[in-house]
């Protein structure tokens, strides 16, 4: 006890410590026993759809041209860039977004906005398309 009759500094934490540790103890038990936790099984897929696997190159070439025509859009209206990584492209994707963007600013000169709208999706496929003719490419995940 201390001088005035009270718990010393740090008993409490004696006598707090224990308690409180046993309470974490029991209220982390599991009433089903202790099983692990596991997650959700997967929804199936909707039926006539195509197995699950590893994505086609078809599918990342059409992911890559949709946001690549996307951002070149957004660019042209700003005027403005923004980083490669907020707009969720890879650094080659990015690459691919300057060259049509580029390509869109002469257009604009002299065409409409139908035009320059099918340039940019004419443009995006094709690079695209190019960049995952053999798969996903390789080099680091931001290439």
């Amino acid at each position: 006890m201390g001088r005035r009759g009270g718990l010393r500094a740090g008993a409490g934490f004696l006598v707090l410590g224990p308690a409180i540790s046993a309470l974490l103890v029991v209220t982390g038990c599991d009433r089903s026993g202790g099983a692990p936790h596991t997650a959700p099984a997967p929804v199936p897929a909707a039926s006539g759809s195509a197995a699950p696997g590893p994505a086609s190159a078809a599918s990342d070439a059409g992911l890559c041209s949709r946001l690549v025509a996307h951002w070149s859009r957004r660019v042209l209206g700003s005027g403005t860039y923004g980083d490669y990584q907020s707009m969720g492209l890879s650094n080659g994707q990015y690459e691919i977004l300057r060259d049509v963007v580029d390509a869109a600013r002469v257009a604009q000169q002299n065409q409409d906005d139908t035009q320059v709208d099918k340039l940019i999706d004419r443009q995006a496929r094709r690079a695209c398309t190019e960049r995952y003719r053999d798969g996903t490419p390789s080099g680091g995940p931001w290439q």
